[in-house]
């Protein structure tokens, strides 16, 4: 099936309204990305330009730029999510739970969520297998958790046609690809709807350091408006939205940025209408809508 096949157009003002608990206008999911990147293939995004040109392998200094997120970067966050009181989802490579056991223990410390985000850091339409991909994802959440994983990133958002039906196939409840909606929607499969839980591009440190090389408080800035405006049009319709906030341990743990991450949690996590939760939380909740 094609996009519109999957999921028809919907125009948020014209859905069944979405109370969450209490006086909540918007739920608000963190997505930490932990990922594993081979230094044995080029690496698909960088900080340096290699000084002769190219595409060189090993590409040690950005190779080293990632790495510092899972050994230092990291913690930076986690210490700013547990300052705050902020749950977290963990969306993580399978191969990334064996190698950074420190990471996967500190997670399930937390009780946060895990959602399969490829088996490495690679384009899931560029992986030989992608059902064996998904599968060994799955496996590993489930060895190091207790349980499979409900919800899927794919690395880069990155699908094929056929990912959903994948997704479906394997268990899993809901996808976060289709950065399409402020709300959760219905992806339809041949083995019955995947829902898509709201994810973000716009407040993704990806793409406003990384690709509009924006300035580092910028983060804080861009979260706080796209909370206030969403808290805003959920109140003039009387129906809740979700807002979600990226981050990766490489970008937003870097020593000039993770003060902007904590000062975006504080200001959310000091409004009346904000609830936090993951990624199943959403789900759940949304399925007793009745939408």
């Amino acid at each position: 099936m094609h996009p519109h096949e999957r999921i028809p157009y919907s125009p948020i003002t014209e859905r069944p309204q979405l109370s969450l608990p209490g006086s909540a206008r918007v739920a608000v999911w963190v997505i930490v990305n932990v990922e594993e990147w081979s230094p044995f293939e080029p690496m698909p995004r960088t900080v340096l330009t290699p000084p002769a040109g190219g595409v060189p392998t090993p590409d040690v200094p950005n190779w080293a730029w990632h790495e510092y997120g899972n050994r230092v970067g990291f913690w930076r966050i986690l210490d700013a999510l547990d300052d705050v009181g902020v749950p977290a989802a963990l969306a993580i490579n399978g191969k990334a739970i064996e190698t950074y056991p420190q990471i996967t223990r500190a997670a399930l410390d937390r009780s946060w969520e895990f959602i399969g985000h490829g088996y490495t850091q690679k384009n899931m339409q560029k992986v030989e297998d992608e059902e064996a991909d998904i599968k060994a994802t799955t496996q590993a959440i489930a060895a190091a958790t207790g349980r499979p994983p409900r919800g899927w990133l794919g690395p880069g958002l990155t699908e094929t046609w056929n990912t959903p039906e994948i997704l479906a196939a394997q268990g899993y409840d809901y996808v976060c690809d289709w950065v399409l909606d402020d709300q959760p929607l219905e992806l339809r499969t041949a083995r019955g709807p995947l829902t898509s839980v709201p994810y973000t591009q716009e407040c993704n440190d990806v793409a406003m350091m990384l690709i509009q090389h924006h300035r580092a408080e910028e983060y804080r800035q861009r979260a706080i408006d796209q909370f206030e405006q969403v808290y805003a049009d959920a109140e003039k319709h009387d129906s809740a939205r979700v807002v979600a906030l990226v981050v990766h341990p490489y970008i937003m743990g870097a020593p000039h940025r993770t003060r902007y991450f904590r000062e975006a949690l504080e200001h959310i996590n000091g409004h009346p209408g904000s609830v936090f939760m993951t990624g199943s939380d959403i789900l759940d909740w949304y399925r007793t809508q009745g939408a």
